[in-house]
Parts: C-alpha cells; sequence; structure tokens
C-alpha cells in the first residue's frame, strides 16, 4: 500500500501512472487528514476515506437499494426506470454507491470520474447529480464530508419501508 498525501489530482493521477496496478493507493490531501485515518478518534465518525486504487472495468451492475448503475451499458435505472444521466454523472454515482460505502475525497472523485479536473468541476458535477436524485422517493442522498470529500448513506433495508 502506499500512502500519497497531496491536495493536487496531478499528483495522484502521476502516483497511479507509476505504480499501474501494481498497489492500492489511500490518498489524502494534508497530514492531518493522513493522521486523522491512522488514529481516528475515539468518539468520532466511523466513515473513512475510501483508499485510491485504479479503476477497475465494471464487473457487471452496481446497486443502492433500488438504483442500479449499469457502467457497461451506460445505464442508470431507479425502480426499473431510466434516468437520464451524463457521462461524469453516472461514474460519479457508480463510484459513490461502492462497494465499498465509504467517504470519497474530493480528489479521488476527480481522477476516477472527471478524469483529473478540478474541484470546481466536481463540485458543479454533484449539484447536478444531487437535483435529480432530489426526485427519488426514498433514493439516495450525496452528502458534504467537510474538508474531505462525499458520500452516500448505506441503502434502505428491504424491512424498512
Amino acid at each position: 500500500m502506499v500512502v500519497c498525501v497531496s491536495a493536487d489530482a496531478g499528483v495522484l493521477g502521476r502516483v497511479l501512472r507509476r505504480l499501474d496496478g501494481v498497489g492500492s493507493v489511500v490518498n489524502c490531501a494534508d497530514l492531518t487528514q493522513l493522521r486523522a485515518l491512522l488514529s481516528p478518534s475515539p468518539g468520532g465518525s466511523t466513515s473513512v476515506v475510501g483508499p485510491v486504487t485504479a479503476p477497475a472495468t465494471p464487473q457487471g451492475p452496481v446497486r443502492w437499494g433500488e438504483l442500479v448503475v449499469d457502467q457497461t451499458a451506460h445505464l442508470v435505472t431507479w425502480r426499473g426506470d431510466p434516468l437520464p444521466l451524463s457521462r461524469t454523472e453516472r461514474e460519479l454515482l457508480a463510484r459513490l454507491i461502492g462497494p465499498p460505502l465509504v467517504v470519497w475525497s474530493y480528489e479521488q472523485l476527480c481522477a476516477f470520474a472527471l478524469g483529473g479536473a478540478d474541484t470546481a468541476a466536481l463540485q458543479s458535477t454533484i449539484k447536478r447529480l444531487r437535483r435529480r436524485l432530489r426526485g427519488l422517493p426514498g433514493g439516495p442522498q450525496v452528502h458534504a464530508v467537510r474538508g474531505v470529500g462525499y458520500r452516500l448513506d448505506p441503502p434502505p433495508r428491504l424491512n424498512d419501508h
């Protein structure tokens, strides 16, 4: 495992290219975030920043409750009905709904879903994605983790309806 401490998505991209999928990379924006990751506070949140690894080719659809993202078919459905999402929104949603269902850092999401674009582009895409997901009753909500990134809550269990 390699730890990359940098808020620059370009640095993360170079590290990932150099490793060429050989190992996993954990990215932290700064030393404070690294310290929090290595020794979480006892009363703190249990959310962790997801490890950065080279994006794998999807092995089938990714699910969050009744939301299905099928990257291969370029299709997102909610309760069987297609959702009109852009490629970038679809890739971002596929990353957020996991697995693993963790806090994804700004840098990780920029590297995976936006091809290394800046955080302003990420924020704009998140805003559009939130607007589209808002109309799904019981659907996922994108939550900001201030200073770190974004996450989703776990999907509802079947008996929670």
